[in-house]
């Protein structure tokens, strides 16, 4: 696995990623690292790996898009000092231009998306022992719907800017899409935003993959 003993890894990003977390840092007892994937996560690093001792804080922040981010970055971000850092976000930088249309001043267009988080990228990356980004996604199956569409759109920077500096990527829309092809969206997202125990899952198991996890460990 690429993560190694006694490595941070900080997860930040917005409402999926929040899930209720603890404030101001999402880390310690009682649910205080969310009820969302990041959990899931935690919780399956903790119980396959625990000579490991990794470290996982959530800090993602409901509502919030990439502008948002830029805020907060130095105190939820380099003042943590992660080995690892995970950014997913675009939901509502999307969704806002959708249930939000006429407040233009909401809307955070892809220019302005892909222009931020290289940004953040960049400002972070040289003290990281490794950087993961999170496709932004829609819990719907049709490619031809707007939003849908939209969000494809900007999980395509994402996918640029993985490649441009040399980040390990997660394709959390391909993940949804394989299962939504045996399943409605309602299964897995009431609003196809926000996943359910199973919608968290699916996210949770797309990244483990990309972080070379052994869902195998320990059943021998």
């Amino acid at each position: 696995m690429k993560l190694e003993k006694n490595d941070k890894l900080v997860i930040i990003g917005d409402s999926i990623t929040d899930s209720s977390r603890a404030r101001p840092v999402g880390e310690g007892l009682f649910d205080a690292i969310g009820k969302g994937y990041v959990g899931n996560v935690e919780a399956l690093l903790t119980a396959t790996y625990p000579e490991l001792g990794i470290r996982v804080v959530n800090m993602g922040t409901s509502g919030h898009r990439v502008r948002d981010l830029k805020e907060r970055w130095q105190t939820d971000v380099i003042e943590l000092k992660p080995d690892w850092l995970s950014i997913m976000i675009g939901a509502n930088d999307v969704w806002r231009q959708y249930d939000s249309p006429t407040m233009t001043e909401e809307h955070v267009y892809i220019e302005e998306y892909e222009t931020t988080l290289e940004e953040l990228i960049v400002q972070t990356k040289s003290g990281l022992k490794g950087l993961i980004l999170m496709t932004p996604f829609f819990i719907e199956p049709n490619k031809s719907d707007l939003m849908r569409a939209t969000t494809d759109k900007y999980g395509e920077v994402v996918k640029r800017l993985a490649k441009k500096h040399g980040a390990l990527l997660v394709d959390t829309q391909a993940a949804f899409d394989k299962v939504l092809t045996h399943l409605y969206s309602a299964t897995l997202s009431w609003d196809r935003v926000h996943p359910n125990q199973a919608g968290n899952a699916v996210l949770a198991r797309a990244f483990l993959q990309q972080i070379g996890y052994d869902f195998t460990k320990g059943l021998e």
